[in-house]
């Protein structure tokens, strides 16, 4: 029988369980069938969280802990230590136990997953794991998850749910791969390219000049531009610039700001060469632009 221990809930926790029917349609869904997810949730602070199931689970259950500490037992193993950045698969159909630190509970991101392939994707885990493994923490993972999350929880539509599935093996991807990924970004530069993008999409409302860039980073200019051109095929400040004119398309389709509320929002101070740079990129005008849609 399954044992279960959670008072009172956790403040800010998130969970969905799809209902038995929807289960069923995925299994028979033509994309979804190969790898689908029947339940997730995130749990905060989950004091007092305990599970134990002593025939285990009909899904895989993959756990990921982002702050606090907890314990893993599978079978009549020894249980293995939880901690920050730690992550770790059950298998399905076999007899486990987890839960919260007493004193340090643990925040934990959760899914249940199955699927045609999802006994080869367990296998790729398990090959190389030790069941816990430590991995470094990504802001954008969290993000994919909430993503997958909002999805489901809008509704269930196969388009939906094949988006949502899709997206989840993704996520779980960035988990299993981690170290193929990392490799091919050292041997590439893209690491330093990736975060150069980031710094840039993150400031589209600030005036940098090449320089702010290069010193953001602690390279000298040169390199910098060299890498960088050499990677995206732009230079710096040509893909900032674009970056910032993509932007202004999305104010453009997407609020009721004028052309010259969006220039001054991405820090062009004199709207007309707002207008024209937006030409060059774009091939008509702000407001020509706006007046096609």
């Amino acid at each position: 029988m399954d044992n279960l221990t959670i008072r009172e809930g956790f403040l800010g926790q998130r969970m969905i369980v799809l209902p038995k029917k929807i289960k069923a349609k995925l299994k028979t869904n033509e994309i979804a069938r190969y790898f689908y997810v029947t339940d997730l949730g995130y749990y905060p602070n989950a004091n007092h969280h305990f599970r134990q199931r002593a025939k285990g689970a009909k899904e895989y259950i993959f756990i990921y802990c982002t702050e606090g500490e907890g314990w893993l037992q599978i079978g009549n193993e020894k249980k293995v230590k939880v901690l920050p950045n730690h992550y770790f698969i059950i298998p399905k159909n076999e007899k486990h136990s987890y839960g919260a630190h007493h004193e340090n509970p643990w925040s934990i991101y959760w899914l249940h997953f199955n699927g045609i392939s999802a006994d080869t994707f367990f296998r790729r885990y398990d090959l190389n794991s030790n069941k816990v493994v430590s991995i470094p923490f990504s802001g954008q993972r969290i993000s994919v998850f909430d993503q997958i999350f909002e999805t489901l929880d809008g509704g269930h539509l196969d388009l939906q749910m094949e988006f949502a599935c899709m997206t989840s093996l993704n996520f779980l991807n960035t988990f299993i791969y981690h170290d193929i990924s990392m490799s091919i970004n050292l041997n590439n530069h893209k690491n330093l390219i990736d975060s150069i993008k980031e710094f840039l999409n993150k400031n589209l409302d600030k005036s940098l000049s090449a320089n702010d860039i290069a010193n953001e980073f602690d390279y000298s200019p040169s390199y910098i531009f060299s890498v960088f051109k050499k990677s995206t095929g732009y230079s710096l400040m040509y893909f900032f610039n674009l970056k910032k004119v993509q932007k202004a398309c999305e104010y453009i389709n997407y609020s009721n700001l004028s052309i010259k509320e969006i220039a001054y929002k991405l820090s062009f101070q004199d709207p007309f060469y707002f207008s024209r740079l937006f030409k060059k990129y774009m091939g008509v005008s702000p407001r020509l632009y706006k007046n096609d849609l």
